[in-house]
């Protein structure tokens, strides 16, 4: 007679930890979906809590330049789209200055994503940044409008590499001046500015009181994004071009099975980036976001899959881990930052407020 089990006796194939080989979504247990629709969920809930901040942070704001008496607290998930000042945060801690007090949630956030891609590829980028999916939509729009009509959205090898360069540039540029060009004093220069203290206030008034250069270049982004497969991320993002350099480091991948492969080159459709999936062995672009679109196109079960590790040693794992782990850490940082009173900004209301009332004149120092 069988012994009944005991609660120490742990089924990993019961939460789909172990593959299913010829499942997408390698069985039942945390997510029955599959990769996709996993990614879309998961996309569309980081997307309302970012709309979420920004209402608040807009009613801040109204306080804070004087059109409302009411007080809001300023929402720390605003400082997720300071990346320059994050970086240069980053290296007034690197350099034993300690963390940074001004916006150490964006320094947190700019941590976390680096550490996610080095783990789980540059999945920051698939599952969690609110651009990446605004352009998506339209990336999807435009396959569905113009693949019909036989037009190419996928431009090629050599274009996609010049099209690549912009972000490479913008990159270089920036670390060069941040990294190499800034000792100690301009740091604390910078970081202490009144500019800096309120530049999340300073990047909502693109979006509000756009102007001329501002409508241009979001009518190209859109353009772009429409006719090209992948063009904003490919292209423009200094902040992905940063986080595929770390993820090429990271032991999590997508791998393809020639043996299974039949060519079809729905994996290149599917991809948000245009990666040329069929002919890798194992998908270590510093454009994948792993965010397995690839894997859920794919009609042959056992044709691509996720494994982790390097050559003959990698092993099969579930599809499940790359987000899980993206959104794993992120939460784990962000408590930490909590923990450690590194979530807050030190600054006072009443300091930015004074600050919000010269907000049109003040220059980036």
């Amino acid at each position: 007679m069988n012994s009944k089990p005991s609660r120490n006796d742990f089924d990993p194939a019961r939460y789909g930890l172990i593959p299913t080989p010829g499942s997408k979504s390698d069985g039942k247990g945390l997510f029955t979906l599959n990769p996709s629709k996993t990614r879309r969920y998961i996309q569309l809930a980081l997307v309302a809590i970012f709309i979420y901040a920004g209402w608040e942070f807009y009613r801040y704001y109204l306080w804070a330049v004087g059109s409302s008496p009411d007080f809001y607290p300023r929402p720390p998930a605003s400082e997720a789209f300071l990346p320059i000042s994050a970086l240069v945060g980053l290296k007034r801690w690197w350099l034993g200055n300690g963390f940074d007090p001004v916006h150490p949630a964006g320094l947190t956030i700019f941590i976390a994503a680096i550490i996610i891609a080095l783990v789980a590829r540059k999945s920051f980028c698939g599952y969690l940044c609110p651009v990446g999916w605004f352009c998506g939509l339209i990336d999807r729009l435009g396959a569905r409008l113009l693949n019909p009509l036989g037009i190419s959205r996928r431009p090629g090898k050599i274009i996609y590499r010049i099209i690549s360069l912009p972000k490479y540039l913008l990159l270089g540029l920036l670390a060069w001046a941040i990294l190499v060009g800034m000792g100690p004093a301009d740091v604390e220069a910078f970081l202490f500015s009144p500019y800096n203290k309120i530049c999340d206030s300073k990047m909502l008034l693109f979006f509000i009181e756009p102007s001329t250069n501002t409508l241009i270049g979001l009518g190209v982004l859109l353009l772009g994004s429409f006719l090209v497969q992948g063009f904003w991320c490919r292209g423009f993002c200094p902040y992905g071009a940063l986080l595929g350099i770390f993820a090429w480091f990271s032991p999590l991948a997508v791998w393809r099975d020639k043996q299974n492969c039949t060519y079809c080159r729905r994996c290149v459709r599917a991809c948000p980036t245009g990666i040329a999936v069929h002919e890798a062995h194992r998908v270590s672009s510093p454009e994948c976001q792993g965010c397995l679109e690839c894997v859920a196109a794919c009609p042959e079960p056992d044709c691509l899959s996720v494994r982790a590790g390097y050559g003959q040693k990698a092993v099969r794992v579930s599809n499940r881990l790359i987000p899980l782990l993206c959104l794993a850490l992120l939460f784990l940082f962000i408590a930490g930052a909590k923990v450690t009173d590194n979530w807050q900004s030190k600054v006072s209301p009443i300091e930015l407020k004074m600050y919000h009332q010269a907000i049109y004149s003040l220059g980036h120092p």
